[in-house]
């Protein structure tokens, strides 16, 4: 029974290791990666009040009329209007 697991388990390390190095070489060769994360980074921009990073797509904004500016959440925003008002 014992030999039977560790069979199993080298096994199925095989076939991981395997399938890893698949997944490598399809992306080598179609520059698309295939774990769902982007292949390149992403600009990021920096809150003016706590100074966290944040992703512009996701971020909550306010424009001041020539500029947007970024917000890492809506108390960092309120905040900011709050010190500029």
């Amino acid at each position: 029974m014992l030999r039977f697991v560790l069979v199993l388990i080298l096994v199925v390390l095989a076939a991981r290791t395997f399938w890893r190095v698949v997944d490598g070489i399809i992306e080598g060769v179609t520059g698309r990666s295939t774990t769902g994360f982007p292949s390149r980074g992403v600009q990021m921009v920096r809150d003016p009040v706590c100074g966290t990073f944040v992703v512009p797509d996701r971020a909550v904004t306010l424009g001041d009329g020539r500029r947007r500016i970024f917000f890492c959440s809506t108390v960092c925003r309120d905040s900011y209007r709050a010190r500029t008002a």
